[in-house]
């Protein structure tokens, strides 16, 4: 145990030390903040009062700014807590490149302890960028419409802690075959630009077509979407509820932006998308330290 905290300490000095590494990661999430309160709360806006609209409801202008404020937070911590990882896991590639992770394979140890000191020191490093970014979002909801009660905030907290393990543990197997800055910047970029779309949090898997949202429906990311969702706007639509929308209307809202997920027709409830992502993160850190161990083992 000494050698992994050893370890841990050393690649999270290392990676605070990069300051571009960290800046970088750290505005990910700002950048995001500012890209979808200018060009997509518009858009979110007009479609929701639209859709009261037409079912003959009206809104007060704080109800439909906490809608889509918390639409805009679910997504923007859904991409970050993923994105950020990548960004935060490049150490295990640098290490690559200067020969430091060949320095380290010769001393006494052993590969899977290794491996669990990259993990833990890219946990906790997104983690730190994460929470930073949550506390950002809370502030934005709380200046377009707030309707978090402290169970809300807790929820999100433990959806972030979540979501933050999935994305480590997805970066770390993606990451572990990389040895050039070439390739992690590839990789990087492609992750960024299209986990969104894949994840939900672009645009509402509702909007696709049958087949892909059966396709998307076996994606881990996607319940972890879906749970910062249920979330953040659990209070807008208690709200909703207690001004008199009809059930219908909010139901036809949840469907639309998510928080309602069905898997081949049946609805998928809140402890099952928690099971399915804790279970997929066991699998990816199994997998993970798996490869570390077998790579290790055909070294000479």
């Amino acid at each position: 145990m000494m050698g992994l905290s050893a370890l841990i300490r050393r690649n999270s000095k290392l990676y605070f030390k990069d300051k571009g590494m960290f800046f970088t990661s750290l505005i990910t999430p700002l950048i995001l903040l500012v890209l979808y309160g200018t060009f997509l709360s518009n858009v979110y806006e007009n479609t929701f009062r639209d859709a009261l609209a037409a079912a003959g409801a009206v809104a007060s202008d704080k109800l439909i700014g906490g809608c889509v404020g918390g639409e805009l937070v679910s997504s923007l911590l859904a991409v970050s807590c993923v994105t950020v990882a990548f960004c935060s896991n490049l150490l295990m590639v640098q290490d690559k490149i200067t020969g430091s992770r060949r320095d380290l394979t010769i001393t006494p140890v052993k590969p899977g302890t290794l491996a669990l000191s990259y993990y833990l020191a890219t946990l906790l490093s997104t983690l730190l960028i994460c929470f930073t970014a949550t506390a950002v979002c809370l502030g934005y909801l709380a200046y377009v419409g707030w309707y978090l009660s402290a169970g809300d905030v807790a929820c999100l907290l433990l959806d972030v802690v979540l979501l933050t393990l999935f994305g480590t543990a997805l970066s770390s197997c993606v990451n572990f075959p990389l040895s050039t800055n070439g390739q992690a910047s590839a990789v990087g970029t492609i992750i960024s630009a299209g986990y969104g779309f894949i994840c939900g949090a672009y645009m509402p898997i509702s909007q696709f077509s049958d087949g892909l949202q059966k396709v998307i429906s076996f994606l881990p990311g996607t319940y972890g979407t879906s749970l910062l969702r249920n979330h953040a706007m659990r209070g807008v639509f208690a709200e909703m509820k207690a001004q008199g929308f009809p059930a219908e209307v909010v139901e036809a809202i949840r469907d639309s932006v998510d928080c309602n997920l069905y898997f081949f027709g049946n609805r998928v409830s809140l402890s099952a998308m928690y099971l399915i992502l804790c279970g997929s993160v066991a699998v990816l850190i199994a997998a993970y330290v798996l490869i570390n161990v077998l790579h290790g083992k055909r070294k000479p």
